[in-house]
């Protein structure tokens, strides 16, 4: 156990964290994202639903903030304005966690799969909701 660190954050999750530099991507995937560990490290946090991981990741996980989008979702349904409840979820947990609004960029299913792919780490939680997948990306923690 660590003092200040959400006790859902593995040890391997917290490493890959920790090993991502800046501008890396991280996905956190629904239970029924197809994905194998291919070239990224794979992690898993079964039980524990999206928003939920999202939150503890962002706990420790410093969002990019100088680039126009820094979090990317799935087109639901060949809708690219249609907002899922799981949509919600994540953009409250970002917004709660950041202070302030920031966009869920919409990508198309394809597209999203690839960034997935080529991301640095990719979590699979137990979140049941279809679309409950997001990507972040990485950014740095100013000097003091």
């Amino acid at each position: 156990m660590l003092k200040l660190v959400d006790p859902i954050l593995s040890p391997e999750l917290l490493y890959a964290l920790r090993a991502m530099g800046h501008r890396h991507d991280i996905a956190v995937v629904d239970a029924n994202f197809p994905c194998d560990a291919g070239d990224n490290r794979l992690v898993r946090l079964d039980g524990v639903s999206g928003p939920r991981a999202l939150d503890a990741i962002l706990g420790v996980f410093p969002l990019e903030e100088q680039e126009p989008h820094v979090a990317w979702r799935m087109i639901a349904e060949n809708d690219p304005v249609k907002i899922l409840p799981v949509f919600e979820d994540y953009g409250a947990t970002l917004r709660r966690t950041q202070g302030k609004p920031v966009e869920l960029t919409a990508v198309h299913p394809d597209d999203f799969k690839d960034r997935v792919r080529a991301a640095h780490t990719v979590v699979v939680t137990g979140e049941r909701r279809f679309f409950g997948s997001v990507i972040l990306r990485k950014g740095v923690i100013p000097p003091t």
